[in-house]
């Protein structure tokens, strides 16, 4: 099923020529991709840009078997077609979806559980920032993390797209939110954002800061993408029977760290990637998120806080942008 206007045979869609720096992300013509039986075509109208896009254009991340080679994993746009078993959504509707590749893309295809509307009142630009973001945070820190009211979490990166979801989500579910951030402006965003405790890890040791905003209990949930030295950090400010989720490992994967209090301490210290999972468990996700979240979104009590958007032939600046790590928030591509 298709809409009235006709889908041309090619698009523009920004490629990974060879690995390397963000010069190698080139504007190329390629062809349409078609929706299989349960699948949704969108006519992409923003993308979101990520951490893991950059791992994967300096090949570190490659896409899971059967996904789409370009990068971006989220999108928002219209529906222009979709499979013959596809019956949620209609040809027209504004949706934003979560996909294992091809989002820095003019079309790009998606398994329909996958896909959620678009917020009332969202822009497409908006609800693009939402799926990678939304989705690894609600696994991360509430499945795995068990995150509940009354505790105390600890988010790492407070300002990236992660963080400024996670103090969010975090604080509109009643727990007391710490941040760490690199200057005293990403700091005060993270207040706003709804943090208790905001801490410029340039100037002081979060360990301490934790101690002291937790009446020496520490956290009783750590949302970490650093990894490194952070890791043994990490386990001393940590409560007693406290959850480490790890989500990435922006400072080295390999870490010193004392064991001891893993058991002392009786922490559990877990961790996911989300691209590879399986289109089902992502539908988990979608169904709990549209459940949970939505409504937030709704009402604008959360929403997805934006940095910079660039023109999608420019998204080798929108990578400089998030190699420099100044960004507050989401970095987009437009389409328009």
């Amino acid at each position: 099923m298709t809409a009235d206007n006709a889908i041309p045979e090619t698009m523009t869609a920004v490629a990974i020529a060879v690995a390397g720096g963000p010069r190698v992300l080139e504007p190329r013509e390629v062809a349409v991709p078609s929706p299989g039986s349960s699948e949704l075509l969108i006519q992409v109208r923003a993308a979101g840009v990520n951490r893991p896009d950059v791992l994967q254009r300096q090949g570190l991340y490659p896409p899971p078997p059967g996904a789409s080679k370009l990068p971006g994993l989220e999108v928002a746009g219209i529906v222009v077609a979709k499979g013959e078993a596809a019956s949620r959504f209609r040809i027209g509707d504004s949706v934003t979806a979560l996909v294992a590749g091809g989002g820095y893309a003019q079309y790009c295809t998606v398994d329909e559980s996958n896909a959620l509307p678009v917020p009332p009142g969202f822009t497409h630009t908006e609800a693009a920032a939402i799926p990678e973001t939304f989705f690894t945070v609600w696994h991360n820190v509430f499945q795995r993390g068990g995150l509940t009211a009354g505790e105390s979490f600890l988010v790492h990166g407070g300002t990236s797209g992660i963080g400024t979801a996670a103090i969010q989500l975090a604080a509109s579910r009643g727990a007391h939110v710490i941040a760490t951030a690199g200057s005293a402006e990403k700091c005060e965003a993270c207040l706003k954002l709804g943090a208790k405790r905001a801490v410029n890890y340039r100037e002081e040791d979060f360990v301490a800061a934790v101690t002291e905003a937790t009446d020496g209990k520490g956290a009783n949930v750590i949302l970490d993408m650093v990894g490194g030295d952070y890791i043994d950090r990490n386990y001393q400010a940590a409560a007693m029977d406290g959850r480490i989720v790890q989500i990435a490992f922006l400072n080295g994967a390999k870490a010193k760290a004392d064991f001891s209090r893993l058991m002392l301490k009786r922490l559990v210290h877990t961790g996911s990637t989300l691209r590879a999972r399986s289109t089902g468990f992502k539908a988990g996700l979608a169904q709990e998120l549209e459940r949970e979240v939505w409504p937030l979104l709704t009402e604008r009590r959360i929403a997805p806080v934006m940095d910079m958007i660039f023109p999608l032939h420019d998204a080798w600046r929108a990578h400089e942008r998030m190699e420099e790590g100044n960004h507050i928030g989401k970095i987009m591509l437009d389409m328009a």
